[in-house]
């Protein structure tokens, strides 16, 4: 690769071991990816996981006295103060989820904690060059803000921050962020639950590419949430493009570059409902709800709030979200509601954080095939419902 000089002296170890670290990394990153040269980033977001690779190799960057140039959002870790009086975790866990806490503050990152920082504290302008890892942030920022970033792992996003640049490659370069595959919407999508079905869908119809999709109308944020974390689960899918909504795609030429699908697919109401039988476990008894894979919005919250008000939960209900959230939902009464029905908010943590001991071996309800997917190592199982059934599911403790 071609580096500037102030790049070369980071390689170099001018600015320290930590740097050198990160910098050499990039510099793999790009010639396995064929890249020139590298660009400067102006926003960061690391996914973070609470585990011993991820805690090995921050805490090797901070030992060698890396600081980030760009501070990162990061994703979910763990809130040990709130779930004291409601699970266990091991000593093992609790000093990697502390020492976690401690590498990445060092190092200079924004401890925001929330997989869904896009939505609210690191919004980008369309076409500035990032660096950002977790599934649900990377298409959304492709393709809903038109920011560009790869799909980085936690490591590299890491890297991009501590040296402030990341190769270019991928989908920073234009000819790569036009679509390849047109998905033909022929399904009703009533709520935002059936953008998370469509997502996990799609890939499995059309393989590997840019999907383009047609006959989607008017999305809320929550639904093109939902669609961009289950392509990216489901199928690497890190940019897709809505014609007439999304902003590289003002027409079907614009999204195809002036070139013709590479293939095309169709996905009808069928096809939603046997992805749905498909993923889901057996119906009837539940012993919990869960939400927040991505982390619910406010209105989201306010949604079970509304659902769960005056009434008594008989399995129990979690919501994860971020501690923007949670302190709105404050506020605005929502959490007082949702208590009282016996239901819980949680902000700082996820689904798959080491938190959720009392749960493994039980039957859940959840609107999210990403948390579904998650959490089978975690020995959970769950039936996909829409964000209403669920919590219908969970006042009446059985789901049909």
């Amino acid at each position: 690769m071609e580096l500037t000089h102030e790049e070369q002296q980071m390689l170099d170890g001018k600015y320290g071991e930590g740097v050198a670290i990160a910098m050499k990394v990039q510099v793999a990153v790009g010639e396995a990816f064929g890249a020139e040269r590298m660009v400067e980033i102006s926003r960061a977001h690391v996914a973070l996981s609470n585990q011993d690779a991820d805690l090995w190799f921050a805490e090797k960057l901070v030992n060698g006295g890396a600081r980030c140039r760009i501070s990162p959002t990061v994703n979910p870790g763990f809130n040990l103060e709130y779930f004291q009086d409601v699970t266990t975790i091991s000593p093992e866990d609790e000093s990697v989820i502390k020492r976690t806490r401690a590498a990445y503050k060092a190092i200079g990152a924004i401890l925001t904690y929330s997989c869904t920082p896009y939505l609210e504290e690191n919004i980008p302008r369309f076409g500035e060059i990032t660096a950002y890892s977790e599934s649900s942030a990377t298409p959304y920022m492709n393709s809903v803000y038109g920011a560009r970033t790869n799909r980085e792992s936690a490591q590299s996003a890491l890297c991009a921050a501590v040296t402030g640049r990341t190769p270019l490659y991928g989908f920073l370069l234009d000819a790569n962020r036009k679509g390849q595959v047109l998905v033909e919407v022929q399904a009703t999508l009533r709520d935002d639950s059936d953008y998370s079905m469509l997502g996990y869908c799609a890939p499995k119809k059309m393989g590997f590419g840019v999907p383009v999709f047609t006959g989607i109308d008017n999305p809320s944020p929550e639904g093109l949430m939902n669609l961009g974390a289950q392509l990216n689960t489901a199928g690497a899918v890190t940019m897709y493009h809505i014609v007439g909504v999304t902003p590289e795609a003002r027409t079907l030429e614009a999204a195809f570059q002036g070139e013709e699908p590479q293939k095309r697919v169709v996905i009808t109401d069928q096809d939603l409902q046997e992805m749905r039988q498909a993923l889901s476990a057996s119906t009837g008894k539940i012993d919990f709800a869960m939400f927040g894979c991505p982390h619910l919005t406010i209105g989201q919250v306010a949604q079970i709030a509304g659902q769960v008000e005056g009434k008594r939960l008989q399995a129990e209900l979690w919501i994860c979200t971020s501690f923007q959230t949670k302190e709105l939902a404050s506020r605005m009464g929502f959490m007082d509601v949702i208590s009282r029905a016996g239901g819980h908010i949680v902000e700082d943590s996820c689904v798959d954080q080491p938190c959720w001991h009392h749960l493994y071996g039980k039957k859940g309800v959840t609107d999210s095939p990403k948390c579904a997917y998650y959490t089978k190592r975690r020995n959970m199982e769950f039936v996909l419902r829409s964000i209403p059934e669920c919590v219908d599911a969970a006042i009446r403790g059985e789901v049909a």
